[in-house]
């Protein structure tokens, strides 16, 4: 597993100045309009970075101005810092003409000789649009440029809330669309067809996970059109019953759980896998299935959620819960240390002491 282990960020929305240290396991907790999804957002656009698309996914976002700490009056420019464990990235954007954003500064560091305030910059760029990792990266000698790069392309932010009768997940997509599994699921019939050819135990696995949860269920039915080969659609079948059923047919929680146990039972799993409220419309025996699935995954990759359900968080020790709050108009997060709640635990679990409003993680009044 290449790890994340600590993320710098400042500037950015509700995150004026902020330090995590990541771990294998971190669930985030908190109120509404706290900041998780400032903090899982951020991911993406990183992720759009490496594809060469930052300037269209800031503007997709409301230009730099939606993204600037209280905007531009009271912010200048966002900072971003990672490390992974010797090998270190940052970027600070700042505003350009048109809404648009610059980079102010690029890095890509190596720490391995000498000490933090003396590495070995493998990248360093100003003044340009796009990341410049995707020069350097072709180059043999920029090997930290390349093992950063590599990194932020593997990760991948999840999110599956929209199962309307519109959603990606339940339309007619391209039979080859099968690389990866796509972060809104629109790619979720041609991915389990080419885990069903190629990838059988991990498709087995998934089907298994689904019936669990939906007992209902037997089987996907997945094959091309009949009318074109090159494109399919989500259809399964029903135990005792050889009639083929639509997505369109399914719950819109068990559509959902079938697409967190495609993320999580995957055979080449990203590096690092982000979800966002996982637990929408999922019943609480469902949850607890959810939870050993995230829990054995990030024996593979390194897992971060953000979720707002009491029951889910019980299934977690106490050193994986990562809680948010906002004070003063300004997002923190910090890890729960579990001397410091060994006296409650005793008596209540981790929920009820989030409900007591014991560490936090509730609107403030």
């Amino acid at each position: 597993m290449n790890k994340l282990d600590k993320i710098r960020i400042s500037g950015y929305k509700s995150i004026k100045d902020l330090d995590v240290t990541l771990n294998n396991l971190n669930i985030l907790i908190g109120a509404n309009g706290a900041g998780k999804t400032n903090f899982i957002t951020l991911f993406r656009l990183l992720n759009q970075m490496v594809e060469g698309r930052l300037q269209y996914a800031v503007g997709k976002a409301g230009g730099i101005r939606s993204l600037l700490h209280y905007g531009p009056k009271k912010t200048r420019d966002i900072e971003i810092k990672l490390l992974f464990g010797k090998n270190g990235y940052s970027c600070t954007w700042e505003m350009a003409e048109g809404e648009g954003i610059v980079f102010r500064e690029e890095e890509a560091d190596f720490y391995g000789q000498g000490t933090d305030e003396n590495p070995y910059y493998d990248l360093i760029e100003s003044g340009h649009q796009e990341t410049k990792l995707l020069i350097y990266a072709k180059e043999p000698e920029h090997m930290v440029s390349r093992y950063v790069l590599e990194r932020l392309k593997s990760w991948r932010v999840y999110h599956f809330h929209d199962t309307s009768d519109e959603s990606p997940m339940k339309a007619i997509e391209q039979i080859n669309d099968n690389r990866y599994f796509r972060y809104n699921a629109a790619n979720l019939a041609p991915f389990l067809y080419y885990l069903q050819n190629v990838h059988e135990k991990n498709y087995n696995d998934i089907r298994d996970m689904v019936r669990l949860v939906a007992p209902f269920f037997d089987d996907f039915s997945l094959r091309p059109l009949p009318e074109n080969k090159d494109l399919i659609k989500l259809e399964w079948m029903e135990k005792n019953s050889d009639y083929p059923f639509l997505a369109s047919h399914l719950s819109d929680g068990t559509l959902r759980f079938i697409c967190l146990a495609t993320v999580l039972l995957q055979p080449d799993p990203p590096d690092l896998i982000l979800i966002d409220e996982p637990e929408l419309g999922l019943h609480p025996y469902a949850l607890n299935i959810l939870a050993d699935l995230i829990k054995s995954a990030s024996t593979k990759s390194q897992i971060v959620i953000s979720t707002q359900s009491v029951s889910l968080i019980n299934q977690f020790e106490v050193e994986d819960i990562l809680v948010v709050d906002r004070y003063n108009g300004e997002t923190t997060i910090r890890r729960l240390v579990e001397e410091e709640l060994v006296d409650w635990l005793n008596d209540y679990s981790l929920g009820e002491l989030w409900e007591m409003n014991i560490f936090g993680g509730k609107p403030s009044r």
